[in-house]
């Protein structure tokens, strides 16, 4: 069988020389919400993924018939009757096909532990500065300082969000909109906050991977504003929502296909005019949203200096990416007891920086990494207790992260996946692979207790793992660390006409929530209208009669392989 048959029954023989209204490269939660809005007001979209299901970061995978893994939904802010995910999946007329389940957000969501403090963090910002002062109550004042100030940009933020002009913002309250220009570790500083404080403070740095004075303070606020409005899980895994946005786009008229790379984005006098795929065809739209990595989009995709000024395509070869991640994978025959509904935020020190900065400092002088200073638990089996397709009764499922060198040298590699390294069997990849696990492992037992006796499935991926499947510049999820200067990133429209981009880095941050504003930040630019708004307000796009039903078998990964593929060979199922 040639090339060009396989191409024939996975689907996409007859996209050659198609015309749209719109082409999305990458259906990440970013461009799946971009691409439903545009298709809802009556565009012709096409979404292209060169993965076999659609979800970046949010898909989930199968092991052994049992156990499904959610590779980065691990928890979701703001999911109440007024959140913005609920808007969001609203405003397609979606909203009610993803229930979202609470977690323990009057005892804590999130339980950051070190050797000398437990916190439990709660829903809202008074009960968390409660929570903070009981834990450092010598510092009590300088925590109420962080909070006011934390709130106050919060609120800034959300007034943005909502359609407020940063004129405006700035004329009103210049002082507050000046914290949105500084870093976490500089508003950290101005409070006067001990190594101690500082590290309750940002122990939940694995959210956006960056270290207090690597990150915005108005990032980091804005993300735990999200939580702190509630934390939540979508019953069924991260699938489900991806597969709510796929039935969206499909029902009201646009096109998923899945195993199709994008190769290039054609671009013409300075005006996107469509895409090339890997296997030389070509499609045609006046409107391209790569949901593709930045650096990819600029330097590879659209050729560089070929598309974009000199100055913006420097400034993007020479950006830094945020810190690339180890995840552990692991399934037990047991449950974890006395747990509860909250993710775990492990430190080995009260001095977070500190200990990162020498992690880094004896890897980079003598060549070892033999600790692992901080630790992140999130538990399927408990957040969707009960689920069929997290794991068998009595079992658990759970995933343990940290961050890691950047680098291929690390992982003992010369180059990354997308340039053909064939690094899966590379012996020096392997063996680091063993180690980094077995450290990760050691760490996980300092907290649960002893568990590999009762270890069923462990998988770990790599930061190569992650370019692998989502093409991410540096192997990490969160995106560019600087673009230019420290914190800064493009907004979603580019120099480009009729190019727009969105994902984990833009400028609306990191995580599903952060991603999903950049989605609807493009719909609103292109149709010109205030989505966001319009939807909090209960405003819906498309007509919710299209959508299909939903029969028993329903299965979420299935759906996010687009229409297609449904009939394609090789979708893992549980039981």
């Amino acid at each position: 069988m040639n090339a060009r048959t396989r191409e024939h029954k996975r689907g996409a023989q007859d996209l050659d020389g198609r015309h749209f209204d719109a082409i999305v490269v990458g259906s990440g939660i970013g461009g799946l919400v971009g691409a439903g809005y545009l298709a809802a007001d009556g565009r012709r979209v096409l979404v292209l993924e060169q993965h076999d299901v659609a979800g970046g970061n949010a898909h989930v995978f199968r092991r052994r018939r049992k156990y499904e893994f959610d590779v980065g939904t691990h928890y979701l802010g703001d999911c109440g009757e007024d959140g913005l995910l609920p808007a969001v999946l609203n405003g397609l007329g979606v909203r009610d096909r993803v229930s979202f389940r609470p977690m323990d957000n009057e005892g804590g969501f999130d339980r950051i532990i070190t050797p000398t403090a437990t916190v439990d963090v709660p829903a809202g910002w008074e009960a968390y500065r409660t929570r903070l002062k009981h834990a450092l109550p010598a510092e009590a004042d300088r925590i109420d300082r962080f909070i006011d100030l934390a709130t106050a940009v919060a609120g800034a933020s959300r007034a943005g969000l909502m359609g407020e002009s940063m004129v405006e913002l700035f004329r009103r309250s210049p002082g507050t909109m000046r914290w949105t220009r500084r870093t976490l570790g500089m508003a950290l500083d101005h409070c006067e906050l001990s190594p101690k404080g500082r590290t309750l403070l940002a122990a939940q740095a694995g959210n956006y991977g960056a270290m207090p004075d690597g990150i915005g303070f108005a990032e980091h606020v804005n993300i735990m504003d999200h939580y702190l409005r509630g934390a939540y899980y979508p019953e069924g895994g991260g699938q489900t929502l991806v597969a709510a946005f796929v039935e969206a786009l499909e029902s009201y008229g646009g096109e998923l296909r899945t195993r199709s790379e994008v190769r290039r984005i054609l671009i013409d006098d300075g005006r996107a005019t469509g895409v090339e795929l890997a296997d030389g065809q070509q499609v045609f739209a006046p409107l391209v949203v790569s949901n593709a990595d930045y650096r990819r989009t600029v330097l590879d995709l659209c050729g560089g200096e070929a598309a974009f000024p000199a100055d913006l395509v420097a400034r993007t070869r020479g950006a830094t990416m945020r810190s690339a991640v180890v995840a552990v994978y692991v399934a037990l025959d047991t449950e974890l007891e006395g747990l509860p509904n909250a993710n775990i935020w492990w430190h080995d020190s009260d001095d977070m920086e500190y200990a990162h900065a020498s992690v880094q400092e004896r890897y980079e002088r003598d060549g070892v990494f033999d600790r692992v200073p901080q630790l992140a638990f999130s538990f399927a089996s408990l957040k969707d207790s009960g689920s069929s397709a997290v794991c068998p009764p009595g079992h658990s499922n759970f995933q343990l992260m940290t961050g890691c060198p950047p680098g291929y040298e690390f992982w003992g590699v010369g180059a990354g996946p997308v340039d053909g390294e064939p690094y899966r069997r590379s012996p020096a990849y392997l063996a680091r692979k063993r180690e980094v696990t077995e450290l990760i492992l050691d760490a996980a037992e300092k907290v649960l207790g002893p568990i590999r006796d009762r270890i069923t499935h462990v998988e770990t991926a790599t930061p190569l793992t992650n370019e692998r499947y989502i093409r991410a510049s540096g192997g990490t999820p969160y995106g560019m660390a600087s673009w230019g200067s420290e914190g800064r990133r493009p907004d979603v429209r580019t120099d480009v006409e009729g190019l727009y981009v969105v994902g984990q880095n833009v400028r609306y941050g990191s995580g599903v929530g952060g991603v999903a504003t950049g989605g609807m930040a493009v719909a609103s630019q292109v149709l010109d209208r205030p989505l966001l708004a319009e939807v909090y307000a209960g405003t819906v796009l498309g007509d919710p009669s299209r959508l299909p039903e939903r029969r028993a078998d329903w299965d979420p990964l299935l759906v996010s392989r687009g229409r297609a593929r449904h009939g394609a060979k090789g979708l893992a199922r549980i039981g």
